[in-house]
């Protein structure tokens, strides 16, 4: 018997205190978090191999997809160090309807793009347009806007 795959339930990013991750992404984009829950003990530190791992977790919701923040109380985490071309990188990218307003709000209110939104010119996404940011611990998020017509 197979077993076939049918969503998406969260992206995880961990980070180093999740009430400034709340009020950050709930500032810049207007999202509530949820209950915030906390894990410890054997079967948390084999699953997510982290001996003596001790932390919290909550989900936002964005749209239909879940993103989960954790914040490790134990063992503390070293500080995100990567870059977008390093092995295991990724990034959460949310569309906007508004690439100009989205990314002119979004500066008002702190957020710190790696650079001006990109127009996509040729091939299937021609007419997209995306821009770069990071949030508080520096990891990367991405905002896109679909073509208009």
């Amino acid at each position: 018997m197979a077993f076939s795959v049918t969503g998406v339930h969260h992206v995880g990013i961990t980070v180093r205190d999740m009430q400034r991750s709340f009020e950050w992404y709930s500032r810049m984009f207007g999202v509530e978090p949820g209950p915030v829950h906390h894990g410890e003990g054997p079967d948390l530190e084999r699953g997510v191999q982290a001996p003596g791992a001790k932390l919290s977790f909550s989900m936002i919701r964005i749209g239909n997809v879940n993103i989960e923040f954790l914040q490790y109380h134990e063992p503390e985490g070293r500080d995100w160090d990567r870059t977008n071309g390093d092995v295991g990188s990724a990034h959460v990218c949310l569309v906007v309807d508004d690439m100009d307003r989205a990314y002119a709000e979004l500066i008002e209110r702190g957020a710190v793009f790696n650079g001006p939104p990109v127009t996509l010119t040729d091939g299937d996404l021609a007419g997209s347009r995306w821009a770069y940011l990071r949030d508080p611990d520096g990891i990367q998020l991405e905002i896109w806007q679909y073509p208009t017509t």
